[in-house]
């Protein structure tokens, strides 16, 4: 792709995604069907970007971003559902469309049926998490979605791979193709192991948060390529290292936190609204590559809707199915189940939309075989992807926040769940601060400091009952030295909270995610802190 071009993409995206938001639309939706009606503009030059681009450039600093704000505990504790999804499901709709292709599309033999297969198999949950966060899904299917979201690419890109190997002839790294799969998974979860512990020790002793977050843009590239190298998969060695860093994001400096958590916010939405429009962008050059083969376009396009329809019936089929038999089995053993409502699993499979491994795959079909021969079917199996990713985006995409309105998804235990555990952050906090603030009083009774401390004690428990995070309003003389030791005090006392709120979560008495929102808004206050005493001691001096 021109660089000019690329550029042009990049802003005519951000620029479209943003009024889709302030007129309260889903952008993903808005520049997919922007981009298809662009890519008919007359002397538009074709938006073609190299496969190996897409996958080693676009999806590993996604992936990175959703794994580091990703709770590894929530990750754990789901892992048989996204397993299940993210491994299972891939497996049973790669074979169900590779054998449904195979029948359908003459052009198609059933290995390259197969590639098509997992050409589409993985869902994309960019779209479906937003939406969930925006109407509210109940955590542990956000969870679901997202853990699904990061293993699910890993898999089948590793179909991908040994469908491709078995229509062109050459030969995989590891045979047979299970020990391979076993490879790959094992090989990448290891690579991002080293890679995340080896960047989690160089941040330890750096005392740049400007460096240590450039460090961090580089960590998801860097895990990929290594993975690559070692020809296992760059999309786990991504999510592992994400794991491993995010886990220690709590010891790592307030600045460096604060200025990661924008500049991921930031690529995130730079990327994200340039895949969903370069989507769109490849409608008419799709149609032109069958006119270009001499097929027909609007039979290729009926096999792309027919096979559309499969993809969205197997999910809802295989969850549906799947959680009827593990209740029958846990009743048969006599053992509670911890299954999804019936209502939240048709919520889950209805979040099955395709989007940019599904697109890069398709591009990265090679186009010939080993013995010289055209890939068969390579163009079918670009349209159908097409159909396929951006039938799924809209289809579902529109009705997605319509089904979670009208169906009754909360989960009361979960909400009980959540509510005592923010209580109990609450409550070790309330503990931190008077066990704090009463050893302070002892060694400075009789001072003027003491005032100060009874100030502190009274802001802070005051907000804390009030469940706030802003920060306090500051009195008039914020820069007298009486506000200096104010904020001193202040600063203690946000120290001993977050000690005492992760020391709870070590022994297993807080919940990660409950965690990570208590420290955000520590975060900010202590931040606002540090720079008030930054411009009195400036002022000072």
């Amino acid at each position: 792709m021109d660089g000019w071009l690329l550029l042009l993409v990049v802003a005519g995206a951000v620029v479209v995604a943003g009024f889709a938001r302030r007129l309260d639309l889903q952008a993903p939706l808005v520049l997919v069907a922007v981009g298809s009606v662009a890519s008919f503009v007359p002397g538009l030059p074709r938006p073609a970007l190299d496969p190996e681009l897409l996958l080693g450039v676009i999806l590993p600093p996604l992936l990175y971003s959703a794994a580091i704000d990703f709770s590894f505990a929530s990750f754990r504790r789901n892992l048989r559902a996204i397993v299940r999804l993210g491994v299972g499901l891939v497996v049973i709709t790669t074979v169900a469309v590779g054998f449904f292709s195979s029948w359908l599309v003459p052009e198609l033999t059933l290995g390259a049926a197969l590639v098509l297969g997992a050409v589409v198999a993985p869902p994309d949950a960019v779209s479906a998490v937003a939406v969930g966060r925006r109407l509210g899904l109940p955590h542990r299917m956000m969870s679901i979605l997202t853990g699904e979201s990061l293993v699910n690419d890993a898999a089948a890109l590793t179909l991908f791979t040994i469908a491709v190997a078995s229509v062109t002839g050459n030969r995989i790294d590891l045979e047979p193709p299970v020990l391979f799969f076993a490879y790959e998974v094992a090989a990448g979860i290891g690579v991002g192991w080293i890679v995340g512990r080896v960047v989690r020790f160089v941040r330890r002793h750096l005392a740049d948060s400007a460096l240590e977050t450039v460090l961090g843009i580089i960590v998801p590239f860097a895990a990929y390529l290594a993975a690559e190298q070692v020809h296992s998969s760059g999309v786990l060695a991504v999510v592992t290292a994400g794991f491993v860093l995010g886990s220690a994001r709590s010891s790592d400096a307030i600045p460096t936190r604060i200025q990661e958590r924008h500049v991921w916010r930031t690529l995130d939405l730079v990327l994200e609204t340039f895949v969903f429009a370069y989507m769109g962008l490849q409608l008419k050059f799709v149609v032109d590559d069958l006119r270009g083969e001499g097929l027909p376009v609007h039979h290729v396009f009926l096999y792309g809707l027919l096979v559309l329809l499969l993809v969205m019936a197997v999910r809802p089929l295989a969850l549906f199915v799947g959680t009827a038999l593990r209740r029958v089995v846990g009743r048969i053993r006599s053992r509670p189940h911890s299954e999804l409502s019936w209502t939240q699993t048709l919520v889950l499979s209805w979040a099955g939309m395709r989007g940019v491994v599904t697109l890069a795959a398709a591009a990265g079909v090679p186009f010939v075989t080993a013995s010289g021969a055209d890939f068969p079917g390579r163009g079918v199996i670009s349209a159908i992807a097409f159909t396929v990713a951006v039938g799924t985006l809209l289809i579902q995409g529109i009705t997605l926040p319509m089904v979670i309105r009208r169906l009754d998804i909360a989960d009361p235990a979960e909400i009980r769940y959540v509510e005592e555990q923010r209580a109990l952050a609450r409550r070790i906090s309330r503990r931190a601060v008077v066990d704090c603030l009463d050893e302070a009083r002892r060694s400075l009774k009789g001072t003027d400091a003491e005032g100060v401390v009874d100030r502190v004690r009274r802001v802070t428990l005051a907000r804390l009952e009030a469940d706030e995070t802003e920060d306090e309003e500051q009195p008039a003389d914020r820069f007298s030295a009486t506000s200096a030791a104010f904020d001193r005090w202040r600063r203690t006392v946000l120290v001993r909270q977050r000690e005492a709120l992760l020391d709870a979560r070590d022994r297993g008495e807080l919940d990660d995610e409950v965690l990570r929102t208590v420290l955000d808004g520590l975060d900010i206050e202590q931040a606002a802190t540090e720079t008030r005493l930054q411009r009195f001691t400036t002022e000072r001096g």
